[in-house]
């Protein structure tokens, strides 16, 4: 009976073992498809922003508009369209779960206040700022984003005396390293006009959305993250489209009717609206992968994994953009696809020690 009794114990850890393994290797693959969504996101948003009215906005003679309107209140009413879209997709999926009225009700507590307060934070401010920086840089600034992992890792240790080993100090050095080295293709003559500054508010995206990690981590562990990401994307995209854009028409344009004309136009826009719809479903499909990725593999190795959108921006920009729509400028050089991947090893170190992948194999 002994016997018996530890084979089937024996049989059973190595069930156990294996179940384990593959729950790991499927959050991963989700997370991993979160990183190719958000760059499937970024593509779509930027191709809506050059179709319809938005084609007369930012053609040659600029419909009238001024320079500073173009670059900020457009931006921002493109981050507002986009975010209302993917609201919309949250919201839609939330009922269809049946969970409609937990989000209503976790609106009223503490981990609800939480969320909000990292929508407001990743929303108007660095939603906004993404999308300005994709306008003025391209998709160059995409890697420059990525550093939000790193940021959030720093930000965790000056907010929540969070520890920061030599292994994350040493990804972060090799993040900032990657930075560098796509940053330095703005940097000379041959370098576009603007590109420096959109990689430096590419750079307060990335500031925001580490910022919006520290503090979504709090909040999605005390809620159902279904919940969460449908808190987070409502909010985002109902503070950007009701206090981001009038605010920015009010300091920038005409005040408050000039940008209520400009959101009637975009919404309107047919032939840019179905590309504001495949970006918003593609941010709610990104964000929905990447929470339910943490919670089968862990948040570090979910970060590490949702990082790898930096390789994915530029390339499904490169496809999208430049392959598909026949668009010149979205071709990068060399450098920034090696600052990329580089990046992402980076981010894999500051996640995780990368050995205990090859060790959890051998476990398994």
């Amino acid at each position: 009976m002994d016997k018996v009794s530890k084979a089937m114990t024996s049989e059973t850890i190595i069930a156990k073992n294996k179940l384990k393994a593959n729950f790991l290797k499927k959050g991963i693959s989700i997370a991993l498809f979160s990183g190719l969504m958000y760059g499937f996101y970024s593509a779509f948003l930027t191709m809506g922003m050059k179709k319809g009215i938005w084609a007369d906005w930012y053609g040659d003679n600029r419909a009238g508009l001024s320079a500073i309107v173009i670059t900020y209140v457009l931006a921002a009413l493109g981050s507002a369209v986009n975010d209302t879209c993917s609201a919309i997709w949250a919201v839609g999926y939330a009922t269809l779960k049946g969970k409609l009225g937990d989000f209503f009700r976790c609106l009223k507590t503490k981990p609800g206040a939480v969320m909000i307060l990292a929508a407001l934070i990743g929303g108007p401010i660095s939603s906004t700022a993404y999308v300005v920086a994709l306008q003025m840089a391209g998709s160059i600034v995409i890697p420059i984003t990525a550093l939000c992992p790193a940021i959030g890792a720093i930000l965790g240790r000056i907010l929540f005396k969070q520890k920061l080993t030599k292994r994350m100090l040493a990804g972060i050095g090799i993040c900032v390293l990657s930075s560098f080295m796509i940053g330095s293709t703005s940097i000379g003559g041959d370098a576009p006009k603007g590109m420096f500054l959109g990689l430096c508010i590419a750079f307060i995206a990335a500031l925001g959305w580490g910022f919006e990690g520290c503090v979504a981590g709090y909040g999605t562990s005390m809620i159902d993250s279904e919940i969460g990401i449908t808190i987070r994307q409502a909010i985002s995209g109902l503070s950007n489209l009701l206090i981001l854009v009038p605010f920015f028409g009010l300091v920038f344009g005409n005040g408050i009717k000039f940008s209520t004309d400009l959101t009637i136009q975009a919404f309107t826009s047919g032939p840019a609206m179905i590309w504001f719809a495949l970006s918003g479903l593609c941010a709610f499909v990104s964000y929905m992968s990447w929470y339910n990725g943490n919670s089968m593999c862990g948040a570090a190795l979910g970060m590490a994994c949702n990082g790898t959108y930096s390789f994915w921006g530029p390339f499904c920009c490169w496809i999208v953009l430049g392959v598909m729509g026949g668009m010149q400028g979205w071709t990068l050089p060399p450098i920034v696809w090696i600052g990329a991947v580089i990046m992402m090893f980076g981010i894999l170190i500051i996640a995780m020690n990368p050995m205990d992948l090859f060790r959890k194999k051998e476990a398994a």
